[in-house]
């Protein structure tokens, strides 16, 4: 099966959106990450647990929330979370042996 040239383009479109919405995922985790040092070194400075389970909970509320609205996978929007969370805990444990 040979593809004509338009799908071919049409495929090269998409993937370049693909890419662009890769490198902006990228950036804006990175800033969130940028946050979420500054909360690790507030919990570290005032003796602060690095896990706040009930602030957990909501945002896994509100995320979901979100997914549904924007038409994705919830479980999908909470093991995101979850990842995220798990990274941002682990360098708030870090923070506090630094």
């Amino acid at each position: 099966m040979s593809l004509t040239n338009e799908p071919l383009q049409e495929l090269q479109e998409l993937r370049r959106s693909i890419d662009n919405i890769d490198a902006a995922v990228v950036h804006i985790l990175a800033e969130r990450f940028r946050y979420t040092q500054r909360v690790g070194a507030l919990k570290a400075k005032y003796d602060l647990p690095p896990a706040d389970p009930k602030r957990e909970e909501e945002q896994v509320a509100r995320l979901r929330q979100l997914a549904k609205s924007a038409e994705l996978d919830p479980d999908f929007a909470e093991k995101y979370l979850a990842f995220v969370v798990r990274e941002v805990i682990r360098h708030h444990i870090s923070m506090r042996r630094a």
